[in-house]
């Protein structure tokens, strides 16, 4: 059995054409008839493939490099090894996925399961549902009472959509997904497990033991949004959760109810945010990050892998650490725990 292809090639490109469509610098013109048909890592490289290496600090595979062509910063041009084509640019990583989209443009968006077009006749729409022509729903899928799917969006095999909720145009809703109690606009990928609109996580004590608080709110969703495999995004309490246009989240993530997150955020796996949790435009998140309710996170901020919050972000500022505090201070106890450990085991502290 041969291994299957799963991305072909959209066609060829010559260095040249990268060169033109990345504004890149063609450092041998005479290199500019060299084909690439493929991306690859620079540890990787391969026949016909395009790489990337930005600065000397990730430089060290080019002395065993094999591929077509490089991009990569002016600083690394003279470690290229001869006949590779070098494309010389300050931003190489952007250039090179920009160059694998036109490639391998299937790779870029997720495609539905089972490939059917239109509403498939194994899926369930109610009759009260508006589902606009050019929409495509799978087989397995469930499009609830008045809940509404834009064109050109895919809701694939098994997923859910809930009463009353409202999907925008050339959106994509994973297998086995569902989307209840939310508004979604245009372009939002929601890859497959995601669920969207389970009531928060709302309890007050009693004689009893804990007793529900009824979720009533809403989940917004606004334009190009994209949220990762099993990620979870708690419909509001009383208020809706909104996430911001264009913010990317990866899988594994739980947004809780109340929660707010501006625009062009970036929130890597496995984040808690807890409850009315305000979050600022442009904010970078990394793994494992968990903040505490009723923080606010500000614009431009970026939280460290790892980190739990327990304080408010000002604007800009970079933070890590458990508690975080700001970067600066977190490096600074750091040095002191490592210089204390190493008296310690040196025999030069007191008991």
């Amino acid at each position: 059995m041969t291994d299957p292809v799963f991305f072909v090639p959209s066609r060829r490109y010559s260095v040249g054409e990268v060169a033109g469509l990345t504004g890149a610098v063609l450092a041998d013109p005479g290199h500019s008839h060299i084909e690439i048909f493929t991306i690859a890592s620079a540890t990787e490289g391969g026949e016909g493939a395009l790489v990337f290496v930005d600065g000397k600090r990730n430089a060290t595979s080019l002395a065993t490099l094999h591929a077509a062509a490089v991009l990569c910063t002016p600083d690394v041009v003279g470690l290229v090894p001869a006949g590779i084509a070098v494309l010389v640019t300050p931003r190489p990583q952007q250039a090179f996925a920009r160059i694998g989209r036109l490639l391998f443009p299937d790779a870029e968006r997720p495609v539905g399961a089972t490939g059917e077009t239109g509403i498939s006749p194994f899926a369930h729409v109610d009759p009260t549902a508006h589902v606009e022509a050019g929409a495509v729903v799978e087989a397995g899928a469930v499009i609830g009472p008045n809940a509404g799917v834009g064109a050109g969006t895919v809701v694939a095999a098994n997923a859910v959509i809930g009463r009353s909720s409202q999907i925008g145009r050339d959106c994509y809703i994973g297998p086995h997904s569902s989307v209840q109690y939310a508004l979604v606009g245009n372009g939002v990928i929601i890859h497959a497990g995601a669920r969207i609109g389970q009531d928060g996580f709302g309890f007050a004590g009693g004689a009893r033991g804990p007793e529900r608080i009824p979720q009533i709110g809403r989940v917004i969703i606004q334009d190009n949004v994209e949220i990762g495999a099993n990620s979870t995004v708690d419909r509001g309490a009383m208020a809706d959760t909104i996430i911001g246009e264009n913010t990317k989240i990866d899988n594994l993530v739980q947004i809780a109810h109340n929660v707010r997150i501006g625009r062009n955020c970036v929130i890597a796996g496995l984040t808690g945010i807890s409850g009315s949790v305000v979050v600022g435009d442009n904010v970078m998140m990394g793994g494992g990050v968990g903040l505490a309710d009723h923080l606010t996170v500000g614009a431009g901020a970026r939280l460290a892998a790892r980190s739990g919050f327990m304080h408010d972000v000002p604007a800009g500022e970079i933070w890590a650490g458990f508690p975080a505090k700001p970067m600066k201070d977190a490096m600074r106890e750091f040095a002191w725990l490592k210089k204390m450990a190493k008296t310690k085991k040196d025999g030069g502290g007191n008991d």
